[in-house]
């Protein structure tokens, strides 16, 4: 059975003091109302991990970093590689973002040098792929995505892509307040499970975790995750309300 996941992504947002007083008061609502069989995941800052890591409970909730370095370790200042990442006590890596790649010109062959170096340190990628608007429009979102997976994690052995989670991310529904509607996130999600189910069968196409990344908020969680092949969400905004990001955890 493929796990439930609901992970927040915070950005450049909060400084070290309010992440560790979000991360607290998240890590109270989770033990006190959220549903055990959700796995509970917060992606804050390089700066947060250590102190986020010893707030709250790593059984019940996971922290992850946002990012990690192409290199394993050297001469490449302001970067953290997944090895420093590893040693903070963090599990979890978001890799693939769309502002990383827009705004930092993350490739294909980026991507695949640090989920290699993810995977070698222990860490769980959440894997993001997903389409800007003049692709939807056009239709293409199915051969954009699929580009996407073949040209990174379509290229590892199974026994490493089962460890990785995949956050499905319409760029057009990101920070706009536009979300996918209900049909249109069933029809991407059963479509990245078809392909992974071409590359690597049925069954691990059945336990991948496949999470909305699109402005899912707690007013349309439920509809969201009532869908048989959205597992979860990757929550930006409202991941930064303890109160809110709850009531999206709760959308199951």
């Amino acid at each position: 059975m493929r796990k439930k996941i609901v992970a927040g992504n915070w950005k450049c947002n909060t400084n070290l003091q309010e992440g560790i007083e979000l991360a607290g008061a998240v890590n109270n609502l989770v033990a006190n109302e959220a549903a055990n069989d959700v796995v509970v995941v917060l992606g804050v800052p390089f700066i947060h991990l250590t102190k986020v890591v010893e707030t709250v409970d790593t059984n019940r909730i996971g922290v992850s970093a946002q990012n990690c370095a192409a290199e394993p370790k050297g001469a490449f200042t302001g970067e953290v590689s997944a090895e420093m990442v590893k040693s903070t006590g963090a599990q979890y890596v978001i890799l693939g973002h769309s502002e990383r790649r827009e705004y930092y010109g993350e490739t294909s062959e980026v991507l695949n040098k640090k989920l290699a170096l993810a995977l070698e340190n222990g860490l769980t990628p959440i894997y993001c792929c997903g389409e800007p608007l003049e692709v939807r429009e056009a239709e293409a979102q199915n051969e954009f995505v699929k580009k996407q997976l073949e040209e990174t994690i379509f290229n590892l052995p199974v026994d490493e892509f089962k460890k990785l989670v995949i956050a499905y991310e319409p760029i057009w529904a990101i920070g706009t307040g536009k979300t996918a509607s209900s049909e249109q996130a069933q029809e991407i999600h059963a479509y990245i499970r078809s392909i992974i189910a071409e590359k690597f069968g049925d069954e691990v196409a059945e336990e991948t975790s496949i999470l909305y990344g699109g402005s899912c908020k707690p007013s349309n969680a439920k509809e969201l995750f009532a869908n048989k092949d959205v597992d979860g969400g990757l929550i930006g905004g409202a991941s930064l309300k303890a109160e809110d990001f709850l009531g999206i955890i709760k959308g199951f």
